[in-house]
């Protein structure tokens, strides 16, 4: 109750007591004095005691009670931890990625990944025929060049295929020296009688052919123009596109090798005095093989997958041959790819895949070889080197060896070349 009431109430009982004690002439009456002592006993009570109003609690969805209280332990001071310190985060370096070795188009790899379209086989002149077959001075297109061929036919009606076709790499000659017509005449002619189309590609810059002629075994370019010519040569009506061997004399056998775990479509290789080592070292002249063959048997051709004939036993002076006349320029192309692919030591990887004695085992016929043991432009190391190859390949390979003779096996002229022939017989014509 609030103080202004109060005193209202306190004024109306005043007032009332005055009325009703007046009668008395001045002597209170007792029932008024107890309402007196009443009033005075609130007023003296504690203003605490006055009602307070209260707003009345909120509507709570649930009701949570209060924890019960728990002993907790007061934890003793913390020890100010020192501000953390700003580490620099080094910036990351992106990984070094190894440089991949450039190709070079003499890789083998390379090589077969390109195309060998040849062209159209032009005959530009007709020479005198030999015995039993035309021949002829043929052209097609390698790369855009124009390159020259010796080409023979043999007369009469070819059999229903056509005629077998013998691809022939002649060895190192000057370019500037080279005409299609000469040298290897006899050798051409010896296939040409036996019913073969012959066909000689004189290779780009020799002769009259267009094109640059190069280092031989530091570009790819002879290997190309002879892949490319049997593509050509191959398109003549009387040829037998199915039944192709390949020759090769010296830089002619280096060719042939190449050609043959590059393409698929020669059946049989024959090469004689062939640079046909592994890079670097083609000619393998530093090598000193010992000569364990057996001896020939005339009239029977071997059965096993590799035969080896010695015609007579080496001299010691044979064992040492004389300097290639092409050593200057094996210098200066193996220093050129050392300069880029670096040694055979320090990059094995690259030397293995330009030589194609590292892949015999795609090579795409047997292969018979001939060499003198005292050739003493391309050591017979090679040769026997090719030969072992093929053998620890699984591959069919022949080999004759010739003592007392030259590069160009000229005493043993005729024996070889029956070899040769019937090589081709067997693993060309009778395909």
């Amino acid at each position: 109750m609030n103080d202004d009431l109060l005193f209202a109430i306190r004024a109306h009982i005043y007032g009332h007591f005055a009325a009703t004690t007046r009668p008395l002439l001045g002597r209170p009456h007792p029932l008024s004095l107890l309402l007196v002592l009443l009033l005075l006993a609130a007023g003296c009570a504690s203003p605490a005691a006055d009602s307070v109003a209260v707003a009345p609690p909120t509507a709570t969805a649930s009701h949570t009670p209060p924890a019960a209280p728990s002993a907790t332990r007061t934890a003793p001071p913390a020890t100010p931890t020192p501000p953390p310190t700003a580490t620099a985060t080094p910036t990351p370096t992106d990984t070094p990625t190894p440089t991949p070795t450039p190709e070079h188009p003499l890789m083998i790899e390379v090589m077969r990944r390109r195309d060998y379209p040849g062209s159209e086989l032009i005959v530009e002149e007709t020479l005198e025929p030999g015995e039993n077959y035309d021949r002829f001075i043929a052209s097609y297109l390698s790369d855009g060049n124009k390159i020259y061929a010796l080409l023979t036919v043999p007369w009469g009606a070819p059999p229903p295929t056509g005629w077998p076709v013998i691809v022939f790499n002649h060895g190192w000659i000057e370019p500037e020296e080279y005409r299609t017509e000469l040298r290897y005449v006899e050798y051409v002619n010896y296939f040409a009688r036996a019913g073969y189309i012959v066909f000689r590609s004189d290779y780009r810059g020799h002769g009259n052919s267009e094109g640059e002629a190069g280092n031989p075994y530091g570009l790819p370019h002879y290997t190309i123009d002879v892949l490319n010519g049997l593509a050509s040569v191959i398109t003549h009506p009387a040829a037998d596109p199915d039944r192709v061997g390949m020759w090769g004399h010296s830089m002619g056998g280096y060719i042939t090798l190449r050609a043959m775990v590059i393409s698929d479509r020669i059946h049989a290789g024959v090469i004689w005095g062939g640079v046909v080592g592994p890079y670097p070292d083609l000619f393998l002249r530093a090598a000193n093989p010992s000569v364990t063959l057996t001896p020939p048997t005339e009239g029977t051709p071997p059965t096993a997958t590799a035969a080896a004939t010695l015609e007579a036993t080496p001299t010691t002076s044979s064992l040492t041959p004389s300097p290639s006349p092409l050593a200057p320029r094996r210098r200066r192309w193996w220093g050129d790819l050392a300069d880029t692919y670096g040694t055979p030591d320090e990059n094995p990887a690259f030397w293995a895949g330009i030589s194609a004695t590292s892949y015999l085992a795609d090579i795409s016929g047997p292969i018979q070889l001939h060499h003198a043991i005292t050739d003493e432009t391309v050591p017979f190391a090679a040769s026997q080197f090719l030969h072992d190859q093929m053998q620890a390949a699984g591959q069919l390979s022949e080999l004759y060896l010739y003592d007392n003779d030259s590069h160009d096996i000229d005493n043993n002229f005729y024996a070889a070349m029956g070899r040769s022939l019937a090589f081709f017989d067997r693993f060309v014509k009778g395909q």
